[in-house]
């Protein structure tokens, strides 16, 4: 008897135990530490023998600090103040890359890579900051608004510039004298001896010091008068010195967000961002040449096509010929110089504020003439990875290398400056992400698709171009910290249904990654998480479009289906890895096992398929986007056996505002939809993302009323819900608020709108998002169900 209730008690627990667990919106909204908490924050130590990092494999309140050596390949707890003593910083190098010079909390630190020894060489109040090695072995460094040298043999600090704040000719706090103050002047003057004498003393002083020359001549003031100092840059021979000057745009007006939940019981305001279309500050570059003491402004009227227009001005033929008749030059904001290790050579890099433009220009800092390197033109905007102005370098003394999108993806070149002589280094339907130089300049690493648009790896290529050569190994997505003698990577992996953990791999093609750390928890372990069904399809205009699907756990003849569309827009969610929509990712996996499919779609404009998809919404955002949503439902509906009638659809923020454009003109397609932290009406969101798509309301009206929700607002006819947060700061309450005042003015009533009230734009508050999720399931519960 007693061995028989064993076995059926064994029996039972089998049977439990092989049971699929029951996911709720309850549990998987809960705090994220459920799932674990995965490394992030890796640092090298300078000798390349240990990497830093930040974990919480107990799921405490916060996360600590860990180290492991190479040699063990084991993570061990480490005191965070020693960490940051063997946390290799960004360190800028002297020519044979024997020494290294970084700021860390505001003060410069000397490392030897022979000695192994650090030198603390500032500890002040000020900022140090901004520190390079000049050729002579100096360091230059900025506090303030001024360049300082240091002779590392001398220990002789030197001032290289004087840039004075306050109105030109007067000094800080001191008032213009009236007709009644010189009076009074000259009166004392005449008056008494003593102040005769004194100022007959300082007119001698100054006169001799306008004799005196080279190092005791004093620094030339420069006035700064109201403007705003930055990007100060010295050539590495310390001849040139660069600096932008800022005029801030007048008129601006700045929004504010109201805050209701706060300590002292009274509202609060928030001071908010400006509106896309809002004046744009003027800046100018200017040369300072020390050796023969001028200096000079940057004229941008050479940069070659400065007076070309837009080509969507010929949707407004007045704009137009008001533009022809100007005849003005863009404005232009200009980045650098970047100089050659000899300091006889620079590069500029301009981009046009209307974002159609970027150049490479060559710069002859002893005139100021600048001579074209790389035009990169896109009537839609320029973008697209490592095509701004990061991404440029000198391979040599003679030789730069950049990015572009010429190719239709974003691929690496190569330059001769003084030739002009160009060359493409990589190529294919894929792109470069996350370049690097190697130390010894003979190596390009950098991180590409190139297998699958969403599957990532770290590989190496010549200078001189030629195949590249791939480095990891593992299928899914690969974020490489590389060690400081390039020997060793440090890679954060994960896979579509696995999140990051921390894998060290020797920096060889084929080498064997080894796992340092296991994060994820027995209960997230527990259950079966989907890898989604990765399809592709065609669109109705032909392109190439990628999606993950979710198919039903016991799929039934016409079962319903959810299209979750992500945010961003230039964002990519289909791919192998661990999806940064975790919340989702899990909801997605509860759909499945309640009866329905889920389509998630990297749509035209997301990130990591070239340039034509990521532009393809140019002037008209709720186009090619949300077709590919409808196309996906096809696919769902021809492949999947989704009932065509029972479809829902729900995102946040670019992916509320899809939402709510489907709704509105897509109502046969859609029987619901949730639109979370949505932008209803884009003429009120920021200048620099919107203007690169809309252009600027004043100038492209046709582009913003074709691509807000908020003039389409009358096609609603199925069910929406509405979620916002009041705090929002990026998308703000009052976009939702003017679109809820447009509903009740239409008389529409198949709406509601769920506030919360402390929540920003990426809610915070696990209860924020069980509520929000707990009424997006409702809805499509009450919706999409059968009765």
């Amino acid at each position: 008897m007693k061995k028989f209730c064993l076995l059926f008690l064994l029996g039972t627990s089998i049977v439990k135990a092989q049971e699929r667990p029951v996911l709720t919106v309850e549990s998987i909204m809960r705090d994220q530490k459920w799932l674990g908490v995965s490394p992030s924050d890796y640092h090298w130590s300078a000798d390349s023998k240990t990497i830093y990092f930040k974990w919480n494999p107990q799921r405490k309140d916060n996360n600590e600090d860990y180290k492991v050596d190479i040699s063990s390949g084991k993570p061990v707890k480490t005191d965070e103040k020693l960490a940051n003593q063997e946390i290799m910083p960004d360190y800028i190098y002297n020519k044979d890359h024997s020494l290294g010079i970084a700021e860390k909390s505001g003060d410069l630190y000397l490392y030897s890579f022979k000695t192994k020894q650090k030198q603390r060489l500032t500890n002040t109040l000020e900022r140090e900051h901004n520190p390079v090695f000049l050729n002579n072995g100096t360091i230059a460094f900025q506090k303030g608004n001024n360049l300082y040298a240091l002779n590392l043999k001398s220990n002789e600090l030197k001032q290289l510039t004087n840039f004075v704040s306050g109105k030109k000719g007067v000094a800080a706090g001191q008032k213009t004298k009236n007709l009644q103050d010189s009076w009074l002047n000259t009166e004392q003057d005449e008056l008494f001896d003593v102040l005769k004498s004194k100022k007959q003393k300082e007119a001698f002083r100054l006169a001799k010091k306008k004799n005196l020359t080279g190092d005791d001549k004093p620094l030339r003031a420069i006035e700064l008068g109201n403007l705003e100092l930055s990007n100060l840059v010295i050539s590495p021979d310390g001849r040139y010195i660069s600096y932008r000057l800022k005029t801030q745009a007048l008129g601006g007006k700045e929004t504010i967000v109201p805050n209701f939940i706060t300590a002292s019981g009274y509202t609060e305001d928030i001071p908010g961002r400006t509106k896309v279309g809002e004046p744009l500050p003027v800046y100018e570059n200017f040369i300072c040449d020390q050796q023969r003491d001028t200096i000079y402004k940057l004229e941008t009227a050479q940069i070659p096509g400065i007076k070309d227009l837009p080509d969507y001005l010929k949707d407004y033929p007045k704009q137009m010929e008001a533009a022809v008749k100007k005849n003005e030059d863009r404005q232009v904001n200009l980045y650098g110089p970047i100089w050659n290790p000899a300091g006889k050579l620079a590069v500029v890099i301009a981009e046009s504020q209307d974002n159609k433009d970027r150049w490479i220009l060559k710069l002859d800092a002893l005139t100021g003439s600048l001579t074209l390197l790389d035009r990169q033109r896109d009537e839609a905007w320029i973008g697209g990875p490592g095509t701004g102005t990061d991404n440029v370098g000198w391979i040599d003394e003679e030789n730069i290398y950049f990015q572009s999108e010429a190719s239709g993806y974003s691929h690496l070149y190569r330059e001769h400056v003084l030739s002009g002589v160009k060359r493409q280094l990589t190529s294919g339907k894929w792109e470069v992400k996350n370049l690097s130089l190697a130390k010894n300049k003979q190596t390009f690493y950098f991180t590409g698709n190139i297998e699958h648009p969403g599957i990532t790896h770290f590989y190496k290529v010549s200078v001189n171009g030629g195949d590249p050569v791939k480095i990891t190994s593992m299928k899914g997505g690969n974020e490489v910290t590389l060690s400081p003698d390039e020997q060793w990577l440090a890679i954060n992996y994960s896979y579509m249904n696995k999140p990051w953990e921390l894998y060290i791999q020797a920096n060889k093609p084929g080498a064997k990654a080894i796992k340092v750390t296991e994060s994820s928890s027995e209960e997230f372990k527990a259950y079966p998480w989907r890898e989604p069904d990765m399809v592709s399809f065609k669109n109705r205009y032909g392109d190439e479009v990628y999606a993950r699907v979710y198919p039903a756990l016991k799929p039934e003849a016409n079962h319903p289906a959810v299209v979750f569309v992500h945010g961003a827009g230039y964002l990519q969610n289909v791919h192998y890895w661990w999806s940064q929509y975790s919340r989702e990712y899990m909801f997605h996996n509860l759909l499945a096992d309640h009866g329905y499919t889920v389509i998630d779609i990297d749509y035209t404009a997301s990130s990591g398929y070239g340039r034509n998809h990521r532009t393809g919404i140019y002037r008209h955002m709720g186009g090619k986007d949300l077709t590919d949503q409808v196309d996906g439902v096809k696919l769902l509906v021809e492949k999947y056996n989704v009932n065509p009638k029972h479809v829902g659809i729900y995102g946040g923020s670019y992916g509320g505002f899809i939402t709510l454009m489907a709704l509105f003109n897509e109502p046969e397609v859609f029987a619901s939809g949730a639109a979370l932290r949505s932008v209803t009406d884009w003429a009120h969101y920021n200048h620099g993302y919107t203007s690169n798509i809309l252009n600027e309301p004043f100038n492209d009206e046709l582009a913003y009323k074709r691509s807000s929700p908020i003039y389409f607002a009358a096609g609603l006819k199925g069910n929406l819900l509405m979620c916002h947060g009041m705090v929002d700061e990026n998308v703000q309450f009052q976009d939702i608020v003017r679109l809820s005042q447009r509903f009740i003015e239409l008389g529409k009533n198949n709406w509601e709108l769920a506030v919360y009230p402390v929540e920003d734009h990426g809610f915070v508050q696990p209860s924020s998002w069980t509520d929000e999720y707990k009424r997006i399931f409702k809805l499509f519960e009450s919706t999409l169900i059968s009765k």
